[in-house]
């Protein structure tokens, strides 16, 4: 995915087509003086469908389709003939996305399942013909039901990335990086804060034809609960992941403080992200000399699994692959 082409917010209106009117209608036959009532039914009106379509990792294909209409149900006719119903409209998104009002920002639904449906705007019912209303007594009714009108409103779709396990990290700690040497992917590396805009999504392979997906979130800053930094924007995407590698560079003044300040954000954000299974990989161990690393571990964080590793010389990454995998999988 480039920076370019990935939406994970859009706010559009849909509305869902009308039903039908039934049909007031009387039966005009040679040799039948009175032949009653032979109105129809109208149609339903077309459904707007949200459809989970796996290939998709974006909301892109809907940034510009603000207005979203269904087409009406058709009316009824003479001789018992039924309205034909509304065409619905099926706006297929990627796995992981949320529904919710734009009004109040209440979640509709989360779709996650490939293949799943949702009806986010039903179609109005098609109103009943004249023939439904006939009786001993009434046997001519000249009347019958309009159609249901469809229901609409604003919606946001909002898009929280699925993946085993979760990059996090301040700016510039060698998270793309990482997901470069681990991954086909290749995020935007350079040496500066906040390279990485958007989130990138790559498949880790291990023997055995094991695999997971591994998500890159933009760095975040002290205060990115409260919206600092790309702030609360990214930190929804941590939600949806297994498992999360926490990732300190090993020239930072205080790894362990570092850390913490990072649990401390995803806490104030949800506290139960910190239910989550966590590691700690130590980047850029290639910087440190024998002396430097048997000083580092002495003030390492004992409640987690801890590496050093080096995505440059390749130092431990194999392990890393492999104790994800065992903790993703419980082994």
């Amino acid at each position: 995915m480039s920076e370019t082409n990935f939406v994970d917010y859009i706010k559009l209106f849909c509305a869902s087509g009308n039903g039908g009117a039934g049909s007031v209608h009387l039966l005009r036959a040679k040799y039948v003086p009175k032949g009653g009532p032979d109105g129809g039914d109208g149609g339903r009106g077309g459904h707007i469908i949200l459809k989970v379509n796996p290939q998709y990792w974006t909301l892109i294909h809907l940034k510009y389709r603000k207005n979203v209409r269904a087409e009406h149900g058709e009316s009824g006719r003479g001789n018992l003939a039924h309205g034909a119903d509304g065409r619905d409209v099926i706006l297929e998104v990627p796995p992981g996305t949320v529904v919710k009002n734009a009004e109040d920002e209440e979640i509709i639904t989360e779709l996650t399942q490939p293949g799943e449906e949702f009806i986010l705007c039903k179609g109005g019912r098609g109103g009943l013909g004249n023939n439904h209303f006939k009786t001993a007594t009434r046997q001519t009714p000249r009347y019958a039901q309009p159609g249901e009108n469809g229901q609409e409103g604003w919606f946001i779709l909002e898009l929280k990335l699925l993946a085993d396990v979760g990059l996090v990290g301040f700016p510039n700690a060698g998270k793309s990086t990482l997901l470069s040497t681990v991954s086909a992917a290749r995020p935007k590396i350079a040496d500066y804060p906040f390279t990485t805009l958007q989130p990138q999504l790559g498949i880790v392979s291990l023997p055995d034809d094991r695999s997971f997906v591994m998500a890159d979130i933009p760095g975040i800053i002290e205060g990115a609960h409260q919206g600092r930094g790309l702030g609360l924007r990214f930190l929804r995407h941590i939600e949806r992941n297994s498992m999360l590698l926490f990732m300190v560079p090993a020239d930072s003044p205080d790894v362990t403080a570092e850390y913490r300040v990072l649990l401390r954000e995803l806490e104030k954000f949800k506290p139960q992200l910190l239910d989550k299974q966590r590691m700690l990989a130590v980047t850029k161990a290639d910087l440190l000399d024998q002396a430097g690393e048997r000083s580092l571990r002495r003030h390492l964080p004992r409640s987690l699994p801890v590496l050093l590793i080096s995505s440059i010389t390749g130092k431990n990454i194999s392990q890393l692959k492999e104790q994800i995998w065992n903790k993703l999988w419980n082994q």
